[in-house]
């Protein structure tokens, strides 16, 4: 059975978007994410499949399998992912030359399932807060990783339900990097109430 990691960025004021739904915090960095950068591709090496929500599916199909990303240590790897796109209007979901990632347009929690199922490591989910708020409040989430970036924008929407109950999350792991960043890794309790 597969397990599922959402990774969101966040700003030290944990912020993954802006009043705006966009993440543009990232451009406020120098740039210099070598040591993320590597330890972002031993993880991706349990990791098997992708989701993602139709917005961050375009911003991802925007540049990693392009020309642009070629040069990019995680492009590899990233693009040898299963790909799943999550929409409900659209009517296909095309991965540059690479074969095109199966879109989701029925329940989502039911296709989660399936697809935590059908695999046996990890099932990522990047950005796309509203499918991963509606797979936190089915109890769907096994693991939370926050890359935490030195940026602070004051308003915007956090990675978690707002309406939801307080929970505790086990610490597993927390390592900083180049550009001041900091990843948090926490494993979920037993269904917590979002």
């Amino acid at each position: 059975m597969g397990h599922l990691v959402v990774q969101q960025f966040v700003t030290l004021d944990g912020f993954a978007a802006n009043l705006d739904n966009e993440f543009t915090a990232y451009e406020l960095l120098d740039g210099r994410t070598d040591e993320f950068d590597r330890s972002q591709l031993a993880w991706l090496d349990g990791v098997e499949a992708m989701v993602l929500g139709a917005n961050t599916y375009r911003m991802f199909v925007g540049y990693w399998p392009t020309p642009e990303a070629a040069d990019e240590v995680l492009t590899g790897p990233l693009n040898a992912l299963r790909r799943h796109v999550f929409s409900r209007t659209l009517s296909h979901a095309p991965w540059g030359d690479l074969p095109a990632a199966t879109l989701e347009s029925g329940d989502a929690v039911e296709a989660i399932r399936r697809i935590k199922a059908e695999t046996s490591g990890i099932v990522v989910l990047w950005g796309s807060l509203s499918l991963s708020r509606a797979f936190f409040a089915a109890g769907e989430v096994d693991e939370v990783r926050l890359v935490v970036m030195p940026v602070v924008i004051g308003a915007g929407r956090g990675v978690f339900p707002a309406d939801s109950d307080p929970a505790v999350l086990d610490l597993r792991g927390a390592q900083s990097f180049d550009d001041g960043l900091v990843e948090l890794h926490y494993a979920l309790r037993a269904a917590p109430e979002w």
